[in-house]
């Protein structure tokens, strides 16, 4: 999802530094300080807003947040909230905005977007259309989450498998699932135990929430399906559709089958809660994964702190054919959606929706970003902000950097400049580049690069000029009807269990397993859904355009 969108001259204009000090006074003579209170739903543990860029948020702006999150897996939340008629000021509800909506608890953002909004006028520039609801209700009702001005510098790839596999087959071209299972046939074979236990192929986390990550998503990924959350939209016509009732999905579910009647695929997979999958990769027994790094990064630097960074992983882009394209690179644009809100409940809407739109200028994203100035970071003798080695380490081996100093912990849900975005010296706005991320791969890394005649892990993988702009977005930041949003969950859940079984069953039972799970999702009336969401992308792009 860090991908590249061509931006206006009015997106990059951002205002100097001296007109975000001018702001800073603004916020701060609008009153005395306040807490508000803000609901994420993309958070599972507290989140006391007292690190030191925290601190420096209250001193510049005098806003302290109260950060409320769901319980883990809870889905709840929202429905309470609307159901009690009391909330807090703030509310990220992530894709359940539209009922927030629909509850009237929520207010319209552009009267302040006016009168308030120049930082986040300058931050979103032509995009801050697609902050808008609909055609029929154009207003905007939050500070859009996801940076406007992105692009992928790094990837996890689709697949991913140990160096130690591919070094010691002499580093083969895995391109297709065929490849992949192969390679990891072949190191277990050769190596039943690791460290002294047995050598697991692969292995999934599919635990709660999870499941949408290394289930359900890796299955259109394999196909050459963007990524669209729990739908594919055909590229050519627009029309969308849920996924599982496209016929392609067919190939990863079948080929899952296929390995786990082999022994390759982990038979705890599906009852394995997070922190046993994470443990086995930490012993370095799981040979293949196909989840990102952001979800066990612990993990690979505890492989790295025990000299075992021969058993952490290559990002490949793998798929189910030589047909299909991985899209890791794809540039997507901006699809709004998403975003933070402020309710009808709130105590101070102005000053709240001041706080956000501080939180859009050029000072908040480069204290959110880098951090404190001489702390964090300093300005080097070509005048741009760099950090000291040692800073660097701390941020690349402390699990706990973003708590401790606050660093990058405040940019989501935040409205965001995007990885690509410069400031008004030309100095970039975020802490990565293409030259830190060479310089902090491994060894162990680079040489499994070098033997694939590349520099970075996206050199192998298909360009983003070769797989084209997303004329819609990405569907899953979308704020969807809650109707579609219900249906979806419920089929959602059935095919969870489905695909358990049919996966876990045997090989010759699978395709009448596959077509019954079709007539079911027919029958619960996915195929309307598919129609329903493509007449709302027919819409988006009209109200893109025309407004």
């Amino acid at each position: 999802m860090k991908l590249l969108i061509k931006t206006t001259t009015a997106l990059l204009g951002i205002s100097v530094l001296a007109s975000g000090c001018s702001k800073q006074r603004d916020i701060k003579a609008s009153g005395n300080p306040i807490t508000f209170t803000f609901f994420t739903a993309d958070s599972n543990e507290d989140m006391p807003f007292t690190d030191p860029v925290a601190l420096e948020i209250q001193k510049r702006t005098g806003v302290t947040l109260q950060i409320e999150h769901p319980v883990a897996g809870d889905t709840q939340s929202i429905p309470l909230m609307i159901a009690g008629g009391a909330y807090p000021d703030l509310i990220y509800a992530k894709g359940e905005l539209a009922n927030l909506i629909d509850a009237g608890a929520v207010i319209p953002l552009d009267e302040y977007i006016e009168k308030y909004g120049s930082n986040m006028k300058n931050l979103y520039g032509s995009q801050i259309v697609k902050l808008r609801n609909s055609l029929d209700d154009p207003n905007i009702y939050s500070a859009g989450t996801y940076g406007v001005n992105e692009k992928v510098f790094e990837t996890s790839g689709t697949m991913q498998i140990q160096h130690a596999v591919l070094k010691e087959l002499g580093y083969p071209r895995i391109e297709t699932l065929d490849d992949y299972e192969n390679a990891i046939r072949t190191y277990m074979h050769k190596y039943p135990e690791i460290n002294g236990r047995k050598t697991i192929g692969f292995s999934l986390l599919i635990d709660t929430w999870q499941w949408y990550i290394d289930l359900s998503n890796t299955g259109n990924y394999v196909t050459g399906c963007p990524d669209d959350g729990e739908w594919i939209v055909d590229q050519k016509t627009l029309k969308a559709q849920y996924k599982f009732l496209n016929p392609e999905m067919y190939r990863y579910y079948k080929w899952l089958n296929k390995i786990n009647a082999e022994g390759i695929l982990d038979p705890e997979s599906f009852t394995q809660k997070e922190d046993v999958w994470k443990s086995k990769i930490a012993a370095g027994r799981v040979l293949g994964i196909s989840y990102p790094v952001w979800g066990y990064e612990d993990e690979r630097l505890s492989l790295i702190r025990n000299n075992m960074p021969q058993r952490t992983y290559a990002y490949l882009p793998v798929t189910a054919g030589k047909q299909f394209k991985d899209q890791s690179l794809r540039n997507y644009g901006y699809s709004g959606g998403w975003g933070i809100a402020i309710s009808t409940s709130c105590k101070d809407p102005v000053r709240a929706f001041r706080f956000l739109d501080w939180m859009c200028s050029e000072e908040a994203q480069i204290l959110v970003n880098w951090g404190i100035k001489d702390v964090n970071y300093y300005i080097g003798a070509d005048g741009k902000r760099t950090r000291t080695p040692q800073e660097i380490k701390i941020s690349q081996t402390d699990p706990d950097y973003a708590k401790k100093t606050g660093v990058g912990r405040w940019k989501y849900p935040f409205p965001e400049m995007g990885n690509a975005a410069v400031d008004s010296n030309g100095d970039n706005i975020n802490v990565i580049s293409t030259d830190i991320i060479k310089h902090n791969y491994l060894p162990v890394e680079k040489e499994t690069l070098a033997a694939y005649g590349a520099d970075m892990w996206t050199d192998l993988f298909p360009a983003a000029e070769e797989l084209g702009i997303s004329k819609y977005g990405q569907i899953w930041q979308y704020t969807l009807p809650a109707d579609i949003n219900e249906k979806t969950a419920t089929a959602d859940e059935y095919v969870k269990t489905t695909l358990t079984q049919l996966i876990l069953g045997s090989p010759e039972e699978f395709d009448k397993g596959w077509s019954e799970m079709q007539t079911t999702l027919k029958t619960m009336g996915l195929e309307k859904a598919g129609d329903i969401l493509t007449n709302l992308i027919a819409m988006k792009i009209k109200l893109w355009r025309e407004k």
